[in-house]
């Protein structure tokens, strides 16, 4: 659990006058100004005065009983992957700087808004999303939770949407996730991220990773404080979310991939967190998931990621490439020598596979495994490619396994006070969303012992 602010808890604070929508922005506001803190490594742009403009309009609402939802007036950051009206979407990058401004918001930030959340900045990312450590040569990186004065990575590739929130720089943050955008920074920095079935919330409107695979969910401090925004991003009614009892929840270790070379910490924390688990009741199962060992094959030309971010990219690579991460452009540029019989293969190979892990999956309440593979390694040691390359595919491999199966999943601190952040994932197949975070809600008070 958490000791910092919930949605819920503001919600109430918000409705008995304890506190103000103009107070919480100028708080938010105020540690992001901070010259000690990470604000000017978290923020691309701080809209200040709109934000303080809505505050304002939604304080005025809730003195007349009108507020558009309880959560009016509570400040979220914006990942800089979205259109937002009147503003140019970097994407984490310089060479979308020329851009026009966005003519309209994206859907997910519209949606946000019309609830009454108060949009008070775009955050920092991985350039075009294509990093699980979350490292930018153009903005800065932001230090994640652990040993700040040493300085370590966020995660990736929405690393200034989990300090943001980490940091209380907002109270909930918009992130993307194609292979753990979001519940890579959320285990990295002690948070919860979520990432919803694909189809839950439209893509339009932010710049594509991989139209396949992208996916956009919310990253926030507990697990009902993710639901709340999930269900505002899916356009879904919101219902209280009641926690599942621990006893008599049918888990599955997937043996398959996602426990090969864990860091000695993840598999200690891991373990232990089983191990409550089973006290309390819950009924474990390791099992095999061949299914994940198609992944390799069928990535082994770059798969979706490299083809469908080519496609996008290719005009902006010929014009401008240099300007580029050239850990981002090598990335895409395996996209170039795909075909289109390849790139066809690719969704023949992926429906198998999903109709074999979904009848797999099936007798479990969900899958439980570390949300990554390592623990955030260290920024200084980033500048070595060999070092970044290893803990990239460390940070995404057991969460793309969950992208890959179009399926939902949920990141949530495992690691007790003092020790280096360690992320616990709850999965299931597509559309079980609503049972993922039921199970969370109910595990996410005991697993840290």
């Amino acid at each position: 659990m958490t000791d910092q602010p919930t949605l819920a808890g503001l919600a109430a604070d918000l409705d008995s006058g304890r506190t103000t929508s103009r107070q919480l922005v100028e708080a938010c506001l105020a540690a992001i100004a901070d010259p000690k803190g990470e604000g000017e490594r978290v923020f691309i742009h701080v809209d200040k005065a709109a934000a303080l403009a809505a505050a304002d309009a939604m304080d005025a609402l809730r003195k007349v009983r009108a507020a558009p939802s309880p959560f009016a007036g509570i400040p979220v950051s914006i990942k800089d992957l979205f259109d937002i009206r009147g503003q140019v979407t970097t994407a984490g990058s310089r060479v979308l700087e020329d851009s026009a401004p966005a003519e309209a918001d994206a859907p997910a930030v519209a949606r946000l808004r019309r609830a009454g959340f108060v949009v008070i900045g775009r955050t920092n990312m991985t350039e075009f999303a294509y990093s699980g450590i979350g490292i930018n040569p153009h903005y800065g990186t932001p230090k994640g939770a652990w040993q700040r004065d040493v300085g370590h990575v966020p995660g990736g590739s929405s690393a200034g949407a989990a300090v943001s929130v980490l940091d209380g720089m907002a109270h909930g943050a918009l992130g993307t996730d194609t292979g753990g955008s979001c519940r890579i920074p959320a285990a990295y920095n002690g948070i919860v991220g979520y990432k919803p079935t694909q189809r839950r919330v439209p893509l339009d409107g932010a710049v594509p990773l991989s139209s396949s695979l992208d996916s956009i969910g919310p990253l926030a401090r507990t697990v009902a404080c993710c639901a709340a925004m999930d269900a505002v991003l899916a356009d879904e009614s919101f219902t209280p979310l009641v926690p599942r009892p621990i006893r008599g929840m049918r888990l599955a270790v997937p043996t398959t991939i996602a426990l090969d070379d864990l860091d000695e910490a993840v598999a200690k924390t891991f373990e232990r967190a089983l191990a409550t688990l089973e006290q309390h009741g819950a009924i474990i199962e390791r099992i095999a998931v061949p299914e994940f060992l198609d992944i390799g094959p069928i990535s082994s030309k770059g798969g979706f990621a490299a083809a469908e971010s080519y496609a996008w990219h290719r005009y902006l690579l010929t014009s401008r490439g240099s300007e580029y991460d050239p850990r981002v452009s090598v990335r895409i540029m395996r996209g170039e020598s795909q075909s289109a019989a390849d790139y066809i293969d690719l969704f023949a190979a992926r429906r198998s596979m999903i109709e074999r892990a979904e009848a797999r999956i099936a007798p479990y309440d969900a899958l439980v495994l570390p949300t990554t593979a390592n623990t955030p390694p260290s920024i200084a040691n980033m500048a070595d490619d060999k070092a970044f390359a290893k803990a990239n595919i460390l940070s995404l491999r057991n969460c793309t396994l969950i992208n890959m199966i179009d399926g939902c999943a949920i990141s949530l601190p495992a690691h007790r006070q003092g020790e280096v952040p360690v992320g616990l994932m709850l999965a299931g197949a597509g559309g079980s969303d609503r049972r993922i975070f039921e199970l969370a809600a109910g595990i996410e008070g005991v697993i840290r012992g």
